[in-house]
């Protein structure tokens, strides 16, 4: 193999473009080109490749987001757009292409597999919710975006002795809002793998406050419930003063932690290493701290287990 590609699609996350760099400096280590796809599968629909070097990548490794730029492409699952995208790949010599993001795009990577075109895919989401892989690049950075957050809220939830609720990403998936709840100390966390009752968490609002407890956090995840209606309905029931905040896109922004850069720059490595090696089709993941590879196939026959057990405990430790 002598040339290859790589682009990021759908949703950005810190650690991109640490995975970039990685890719296209293996590849270049073993003397193979590499081609950037700019906007992702939009991109390569539309033929936006730009040659990458060595210096194309310096001083990258720190900055969140993608140097790529990223777009959603719901046109690439027609017909039409996968066959210009598979003919613009033949016209430029691309032997194979490393795929990083999310759901999505990896169901992308495993339409061009499926159609002949040799392809890796690297998860890339701040959701955490791909399965065959512990860990996927954004996701630690977004949680300690959240308990930062959280900290600075909770200074001043105590001085006014208020009850925050606090919005965060995960439409289907609630891993951010339960990592940074019990992390951050939340009072309660809400998810949308578990269905909650509001009574449930006004009683434990009226317990802490009967206890001397000056403030309340409580984490809700987009896809479990909206926190301004959370905080109406517990103003309402309980008289206290609450206030809601959303935190938004500001998740997905910011210097990547150590993590995720080491965690990118693994994964990134390890795609170029399947692409030269003929092992493509696949996932590249963490499992039990080691990098591994997932047929597409058994990535998408699959639901990622909701962790239980972390859930019960920051159940536990918010009495």
């Amino acid at each position: 193999m002598k040339k290859i590609g790589v682009l990021t699609s759908g949703g950005d996350a810190p650690g991109m473009n640490a995975a970039i760099r990685a890719v296209v400096r293996k590849a270049i280590y073993h003397n193979v080109e590499v081609v950037g796809v700019r906007r992702g599968f939009q991109g390569l629909v539309n033929g936006e490749f730009v040659d990458m070097e060595l210096g194309s990548v310096a001083d990258v490794i720190h900055r969140g987001g993608t140097i790529l730029r990223t777009a959603r492409a719901p046109e690439f699952m027609e017909k039409p757009a996968q066959e210009r995208a598979i003919a613009n790949l033949h016209d430029i010599g691309l032997e194979g292409l490393v795929v990083i993001g999310g759901d999505g795009s990896l169901k992308g990577a495993t339409v061009l597999s499926d159609a002949g075109i040799k392809t890796v895919g690297v998860p890339g989401t701040i959701d955490n919710d791909i399965p065959g892989t512990d860990y996927s690049i954004g996701y630690d950075t977004a949680v300690n975006n959240v308990i930062d957050a959280i900290n600075k809220v909770r200074d001043t939830a105590t001085s006014h002795e208020r009850v925050y609720v606090i919005e965060v990403m995960g439409r289907s998936a609630g891993y951010i809002a339960l990592s940074a709840g019990l992390a951050g100390g939340a009072e309660t966390i809400l998810v949308p793998e578990i269905p909650f009752e509001i009574s449930e968490i006004c009683d434990r609002l009226q317990r802490g406050a009967k206890r001397g407890k000056l403030h309340s956090i409580i984490l809700v995840a987009e896809g479990a419930a909206s926190a301004l209606e959370i905080g109406q309905q517990i103003q309402q029931r309980t008289k206290s003063e609450v206030r809601i905040t959303i935190l938004g896109h500001l998740q997905r922004g910011g210097t990547p932690t150590a993590r995720d850069r080491t965690l990118a720059s693994r994964l990134g490595a390890k795609a170029v290493d399947l692409l030269l090696s003929g092992d493509d089709g696949k996932m590249v993941g963490l499992a039990c701290g080691q990098i591994v590879a997932v047929p597409y196939e058994e990535v998408f026959s699959q639901e990622k287990p909701f962790p239980w057990d972390i859930y019960e405990l920051a159940t536990i430790l918010s009495i």
